[in-house]
């Protein structure tokens, strides 16, 4: 099983390297969550997943974290290289259809720049064939 040593590199849990996208991210909202990215040193791109004690209890911090990370590998293939960026889940991220999550998902990644232009449509059309 692979999964962990890709998701090492994937995902950021330092907490310098989230206090330095914190610190110069730039920002951009939805309904459903925030998030702040900013250029990275490095060819990959990085994804933080951070949750407050507002959010809820343990299960719902728990249960957003995890389908966040899910988000994130569906993506993997299809971000642009160089970007760290943070993801701030809302309340209302735990209470919504999957599917519009994505879709709110891939369009805040396709707005940011992070997601390659395209791609994830020939992804979702050959998946549906």
């Amino acid at each position: 099983m692979t999964r962990p040593s890709e998701d090492r590199v994937l995902f950021l849990r330092k907490s310098t390297d989230i206090e330095r996208v914190k610190k110069h991210g730039r920002r951009f909202q939805t309904p459903l969550f925030n998030m702040l990215s900013c250029p990275s040193g490095s060819s990959q791109t990085r994804i933080g997943i951070v949750v407050g004690k507002r959010l809820g209890g343990a299960v719902d911090r728990n249960r957003a974290k995890r389908v966040f990370r899910e988000l994130a590998r569906e993506v993997r293939q299809q971000l642009v290289g160089g970007r760290e960026f943070l993801v701030f889940p809302r309340r209302e991220a735990l209470i919504v259809q999957h599917r519009l999550l994505q879709d709110a998902w891939k369009a805040a990644l396709r707005h940011e720049g992070l997601m390659i232009a395209g791609l994830d449509q020939r992804c979702d059309n050959s998946a549906s064939a």
